[in-house]
């Protein structure tokens, strides 16, 4: 193992270890919160030169594609250009047993073939404070051994980085294209062509110093690229300039490094930021509308001063800064983000669609208002066709509030923690609350808190008196689970709602009924064509077997509605479907109440496809009433399906996604948002094909679930209080960030630690429960309160601190027992997980466990690398290295598992830690990696690092 150091321009050093090239390496130091997207930065123009810090802490993790496949256009299909650009890779914790079905090596391998050092190790949240603080500054890579004074601190601003990031001479792309568009290329990426192409331009590329002309071409595109516009493109802008000052009028686009050279052409002033924005999040309101999107970018510098006949188009809701122009009255437009991001979010990808538009406009001699015609475009909503009737988003006098469940012993209040948010965010708006909590002396349901409080059932008759009662004119159905929702749909159907002048306020209640009724939401999503996972409506064991022969065994039974759990069951062969189904539609019938005024029929059954194997995958979306989405978190199962998310543990941000699939399922979980109208939080469930880009859409929550809890607590962002001041009409533009105190509610959490949560599996504590967890077939309440929450810097270490907690007598992940067989671990059991490190003592590969378990390989790497540790160092004088102390701490082993593993006294080790420097730091939740200071403490500990946040 290799050490190196990057050394900053102040003296500041930071220590690591060096993976992929042996050198060293110099350039300006810049880090990027994006969570994915590694390899698409790493061969980005725009990094020319830089040493590139990536704040998301676990990196390598779906390894390098194949660099050199090419798509139907000849271009690269996985990487945006055909080198590494950056001179340098600093991360935390870099994995190089990777796993994805598309990659074909480690970032190591890819790194050591293009001669590009990186460093692992590091303290990249303390890092990226200091680049916060100082603004971006100059460093180098050191490797040991290497005297630091050789090396000599480079700003690639002062080279020409035109010659290495643009080309030699001319090259047309997409011959037969209908409209013709010249490119400057000023490091352009891939996916820019690609785009251009995929819409029917003939694209013809050239050096950024070429001097095309404007009467050759229909339209003329500024890419994105390096360093300083000033300094690096004098004669891009005045290619620019002479084709906006032209008498012969053609459409001008510019992107990143091109928005600011068409500022420059046209007379404006730019000016330089303190270290940019680089990241997935930047949220960029569009000008006069209450529309903001969220976007991609990696810049230095921004237009300061706007000249005569140009006005602003976006504006970036953090610092005010310029993100977009555009001429009032010709068709030149430019923005400061990357619309077309290959690893960001692609909310604004229509931009080069409006851009060709107005092109083909102006060919036709029927030239568009371009400003009018980007508004409409950019504003258009999904799909308008059968979509629900626009939410009830207004200032009411007083609301009723449905809560939470009743607690079962052991079990967290956590919905009763979201209820006490949205009395907070009732009472900063005046509003006078009532709340039905069925948990009397949870702290929520004091007087202090709400205005009145009523201990009753939700259901119909009772709520009904108590609105006969206290006459609120709002309701609140987002707030206590599918339990609320389903009450709300029946005080609806029953008319109560409308005899008492109670309107539902936010998610209007055809949206609710849809996501409840599994037919319907079927239909929904193939209205906007999107697929939910194949089935069949079945009324009889006849029709049941006749759908499960065409599936194929096995299958899913599930009833047609979600409110019992408990009518959900795997089926593996015919003899269990001919026993199983006759009885759970006898259940059904008997079980129907006042069936006829509902408008969900719950006397029939779903035969499902199975998806065995396939990944889980959540999304946590918030929309406004002005359609803004923003996806505050996403989650990842360990345990494929059909195991559910109650019995598994759940990993945020997801680990094993590449940034294809997970901006992919981004932009889907937005979509189908957006159709179905929903106002406030909801949770999106997809399955992942493991082997190839396949999806399928399971579900969606319509209001605060779970999942929400869970995404909330990972990332600090308040879901429940932003839930309840959307239904009221508010937008997120307008609402602020409580974690920073600067920046807008209307961002996606960047994370700089990763988050797991393992269910508290109690099933030895109640006699009439098994320990074996059946995949659908009880309440998430059976046997399972709840679950732990654990946060650190590597997988390791937050996985390890979980078990601990679960558990007071799991010292961490550690069995006793001898010998494991199969069963044991396929089948899932409270004590699984445990099981694991048996397994892997045992001598179980990673390929037999995951031939049993299709858990991701990744996943079992890092349980392997667990036991490898304990096996390799349990004696005395191994734990004494520093080295190995630390990387135990690193690994999540606790004081009582070293003690036991090494052999030596608590003392003595307490002692190392003193000689060592080992301690534990305090790091801040701050919900954008380091980027903003937090204004509140919401905080962690952990052995990854160099010195506290607070």
């Amino acid at each position: 193992m290799q050490h190196g150091t990057l050394i900053l321009e102040d003296g500041s050093e930071f220590n690591g270890f060096i993976f992929g090239a042996s050198a060293n390496a110099t350039g300006e130091v810049v880090f990027q919160t994006g969570m994915v997207g590694y390899i698409e930065s790493l061969t980005d123009p725009s990094y020319c030169g830089q040493i590139l810090v990536l704040t998301f802490p676990l990196i390598g993790n779906y390894g390098v594609p194949d660099e050199k496949a090419v798509d139907g256009f000849g271009i690269q299909r996985w990487v945006e250009s055909n080198k590494i650009h950056a001179s340098g890779l600093i991360v935390s914790d870099y994995t190089e047993q990777y796993s994805h079905w598309n990659a074909v090596e480690s970032l190591s391998s890819w790194l050591k073939k293009h001669n590009i050092p990186g460093l692992y190790g590091i303290d990249t949240r303390t890092l990226t404070k200091k680049l916060r603080n100082h603004g971006t500054m100059l460093g180098k890579i050191v490797m040991k051994g290497t005297d630091p004074t050789s090396i000599q601190f480079q700003d690639q601003n002062e080279a020409n980085l035109m010659i290495q990031v643009s080309i030699q001479k001319p090259y047309v792309i997409n011959p037969t294209g209908n409209i013709s568009i010249a490119c400057i290329n000023c490091g352009m990426k891939n996916n820019q062509l690609r785009i251009l192409c995929q819409l029917g331009g003939k694209v013809t590329v050239f050096p950024w110093n070429y001097p095309v002309k404007p009467d050759e071409f229909d339209g003329l595109f500024l890419s994105s690229g390096p360093g300083d516009p000033e300094i690096q493109c004098p004669e891009t802008i005045k290619i620019i300039k002479s084709w906006i000052t032209s008498e012969i009028i053609k459409p001008v686009f510019g992107i990143g490094l091109g928005h600011q050279l068409m500022a420059l052409a046209a007379g404006m002033t730019i000016k330089k930021l303190k270290y940019g924005h680089r990241g997935h999040n930047q949220p960029c309101l569009l000008e006069g509308t209450p529309y903001c999107f969220i976007t991609s970018e990696n810049h230095r510098f921004a237009v300061r001063t706007l000249a005569k006949d140009w006005s602003v188009l976006f504006t970036n809701q953090n610092d005010q800064s310029k993100e977009g122009i555009i001429h009032d009255s010709k068709p030149f437009f430019s923005v400061q983000f990357y619309p077309e991001h290959y690893t960001g979010t692609h909310d604004t990808k229509n931009l080069f669609e409006i851009f060709l538009d107005i092109v083909q406009s102006y060919k036709s001699t029927k030239p568009i208002n371009a400003e009018k015609y980007l508004v409409v475009q950019l504003t258009k909503r999904v799909s308008d066709a059968n979509a629900p009737p626009p939410a009830f988003c207004k200032r009411v006098n007083k609301v009723l509030i449905l809560g939470g469940d009743g607690l079962t012993i052991g079990q967290e209040g956590e919905f009763d923690y979201s209820e006490k948010q949205a009395i907070k965010a009732m009472k900063t708006e005046s509003i006078k609350t009532v709340l039905i909590n069925s948990n009397y002396d949870i702290a929520v349901t004091s007087k202090e808190l709400s205005d009145n409080v009523v201990s009753v059932p939700r259901t119909p008759t009772w709520v009904e008196e108590i609105i006969e009662f206290r006459r609120p004119n709002g309701i609140l159905l987002s707030f206590g689970k599918e339990t609320a929702l389903n009450c709300g749909v029946k005080l609806h159907e029953e008319g109560i709602l409308q005899k008492y002048s109670c309107n539902i306020l936010g998610t209007p209640i055809q949206s609710i009924q849809i996501t409840l009724d599994r037919c319907l939401f079927t239909q929904k999503m193939s209205d906007i064509g999107e697929k939910v996972v194949p089935h069949k409506v079945v009324e009889s064991l006849e029709e049941a077997l006749i759908s499960a022969e065409q599936f194929g065994y096995p299958v899913v039974v599930r009833a047609t509605f979600p409110e019992s759990q408990r009518i959900s069951c795997y089926v593996d062969n015919r003899e269990e479907l001919i026993s199983l189904v006759p009885s759970i539609l006898t259940d059904l019938s008997h079980s129907l109440i006042d069936k006829s005024q509902s408008s969900i029929d719950k006397s029939k059954l779903l035969i499902h496809k199975t998806l065995k194997g396939w990944k889980k995958i959540g999304y946590e979306v918030v929309r406004d009433q002005y359609d803004n989405c923003i996806v505050i978190c996403n989650m990842e199962n360990m345990d494929p399906l059909p195991l559910r998310t109650d019995y598994s543990i759940v990993i945020a941000p997801s680990q094993t996604l590449s940034s294809d699939e997970y901006n992919l399922l981004r932009s889907v979980s937005i979509k189908v948002v957006r159709h179905l109208g929903i106002i406030g939080t909801c949770n999106v469930q997809f399955a992942l094909n493991p082997l190839w880009m396949e999806y399928y859409i399971i579900k969606v929550n319509a209001g605060l679930s779970c999942s929400s809890e869970f995404a909330s607590k990972a990332t600090g962002y308040p879901l429940a209080y932003i839930t309840a001041k959307l239904v009221l009409g508010l937008n997120l533009v307008e609402l602020t960030n409580n974690i920073t105190n600067q920046t807008c509610a209307c961002f996606e959490p960047s994370l700089d630690y990763i988050v797991i949560k393992i269910p508290k599996w109690n099933l030895d504590k109640y006699d009439q429960y098994s320990n074996k967890i059946e995949s659908s077939s009880k309440k998430s309440t059976d046997g399972v309160t709840d679950g732990v929450i654990s946060i650190g810097r590597s997988f390791e270490e937050a996985f390890q601190n979980a078990l601990r907690m679960v558990d007071h007598d799991i010292i961490g992940f550690h069995s006793d027992a001898p010998t494991i067989a199969d069963e044991e671990l396929t089948i899932c059991r409270a004590e699984r997980v445990l099981n694991f490190a048996t397994a892997i003592r045992q001598g179980y590969t990673i390929e037999r466990l995951f031939d049993l378990t299709k858990i991701d390989r990744w996943y079992l790497y890092k349980f392997e690398a667990i036991i490898k540790f304990i096996v390799e160092h349990s004696h005395p004088s191994t734990i004494k290295h520093k080295f190995i102390l630390r990387e135990a701490k690193h690994l999540g082993f606790s004081d009582q598992q070293i003690v036991k593993y090494s052999r030596i006294t608590e003392l003595k080790l307490r002692a190392l830690y003193d000689q060592y420097g080992i301690q534990p730091f305090r790091k801040q939740i701050d919900t954008l990696s380091g980027e903003y200071p937090a204004a509140i403490n919401y905080i962690y500990y952990t052995y990854d690092g160099q010195d506290d946040d607070t």
